[in-house]
């Protein structure tokens, strides 16, 4: 195997990495952009950056995304990448502050470092260097970039329906080796139109699981002693109190401690409302759903997960967000079916949110075969190829499979505070990402 990056391109590329990483760029749609002005500028400031690479470049005139193509050729291989990111969160839990990016013990650190602007770069400056190294491309690739991916798609989605579709691809969105199966993904709303005395916002994106849920008003002496009751964590500040939980991704819900289901048990022994009483009775602090669902798992897929993901309570209306991922095997009409009766018999509304079917490639596929054999070849690692609850833009096209760029043996951190990644890490998939796009996209 050849080795093509060197230490230049590793600079370039954490410098072109730290540029991006200073944009704010999670939702914040205002009149002027589909998704906010932060993620507008840094999808500008990428495609200039590529732009200084030698790729063509366009932007969508409405924002939902843009791309840049470098080669020649009928087929397109795509990466699919996304520059938005989740909100930074408590800010008191970072060591750091989330957006201006830090080096310190070998890390970098800042929001998106691992989801997703860290492998985008790595995976961009991959390319860079088998241009470098005189590699003549026998496809087009293209770097096409979401900015919604965190929330509902809308990017992709548009793309789809404006422009070329890819002949294969990969995302580099999750864990290498390869994730050639990825679990079907539903969202939904459960409605309660009752009044209420109190005002509550709790969660943020609809994939993480929430690490604090907050309550403001008369009953906080009773709410605190019934978290001391539960044994709880919490914070109190005057006639407020803050239930502390564990942030994790959604897919991994059951390893998260959910603070709005806890927050929910505090409140439910002085409040009727139907919401709370589905999270306190139904949902309860079980991610798997079994109180709604049974057992539900496959032999390629494992088990679902449920995560509490976000709660409202208005003063004439309660909301509560649920996120949902299946395994491959199952049907989305028995998981709605199961929602629907649980929503019924607690005297809720059922909505659909969001939608993503499941993935799946197999095994021998050329495309998975030639992606784990670089790995493998790479790291001497032979771990079997991936199944995954998380969603990756690799969803949207056919022939495309989630690759990378986390190691399985380094921490994730993706979604929570200090968010971070290795620089060995970093340039150990700078290094595989251009043994495999040498193997996929250029000519022998």
């Amino acid at each position: 195997m050849k080795t093509f990056i060197s230490e230049k391109h590793q600079n370039e590329a954490i410098a072109s990495l730290k540029t991006i990483l200073s944009y704010p760029s999670y939702l914040q749609e205002d009149d002027e952009t589909p998704f906010g002005k932060d993620i507008q500028a840094v999808l500008e400031k990428t495609l200039e950056i590529t732009e200084g690479l030698g790729f063509r470049t366009y932007i969508d005139p409405d924002g939902y995304y843009g791309y840049a193509e470098i080669g020649e050729g009928e087929e397109l291989f795509a990466v699919l990448c996304h520059l938005d990111v989740v909100p930074p969160g408590n800010l008191t839990l970072w060591d750091s502050k989330p957006f201006e990016p830090i080096i310190k013990d070998g890390y970098i650190i800042a929001r998106g470092t691992e989801d997703d602007k860290g492998p985008t770069m790595a995976a961009l400056y991959a390319v860079k260097a088998l241009l470098d190294a005189g590699e003549t491309l026998n496809k087009r690739v293209r770097f096409i970039f979401g900015v919604d991916e965190e929330n509902l798609w809308r990017c992709l989605g548009r793309y789809n329906e404006k422009e070329e579709k890819a002949t294969m691809g990969f995302a580099p969105d999750s864990t290498f080796p390869v994730t050639f199966a990825e679990k079907g993904l539903l969202q939904v709303k459960m409605r309660s139109q009752e009044t209420s005395a109190y005002t509550l916002k709790a969660g943020g994106a609809m994939n993480v699981v929430p690490e604090d849920a907050a309550y403001e008003g008369e009953w906080v002496e009773a709410i605190a002693a019934e978290l001391d009751q539960l044994g709880f964590k919490y914070e109190r500040n005057g006639n407020a109190v803050n239930v502390k939980g564990k942030s994790v991704h959604s897919k991994n819900a059951p390893d998260g401690i959910n603070a709005i289901v806890r927050l929910a048990k505090a409140i439910g022994a002085h409040d009727d409302n139907k919401v709370l009483a589905f999270l306190r009775d139904v949902v309860q602090e079980d991610a798997r759903g079994l109180a709604i669902f049974g057992e539900v798992q496959d032999e390629a897929s494992g088990m679902l997960t449920l995560n509490a993901a976000t709660l409202s309570i208005e003063e004439n209306e309660t909301v509560l967000g649920l996120d949902i991922r299946y395994p491959v095997t199952i049907e989305k009409d028995f998981i709605v079916e199961k929602l629907e009766t649980a929503a019924e018999k607690a005297g809720l509304i059922y909505e659909e949110y969001d939608f993503i079917a499941p993935l799946y490639v197999p095994l021998d596929h050329p495309l998975v075969e030639n992606l784990m054999a670089v790995y493998q070849e790479k790291t001497g690692d032979m771990s079997e190829a991936l199944v995954s609850g998380g969603a990756t833009f690799a969803r949207t096209m056919d022939n495309c499979v989630a690759f990378g760029a986390q190691l399985p043996q380094s921490e994730a951190t993706l979604h929570g505070p200090n968010e971070r990644v290795a620089l060995a890490d970093f340039y150990q998939s700078m290094d595989i990402y251009a043994e495999a796009l040498y193997r996929l996209t250029c000519e022998k």
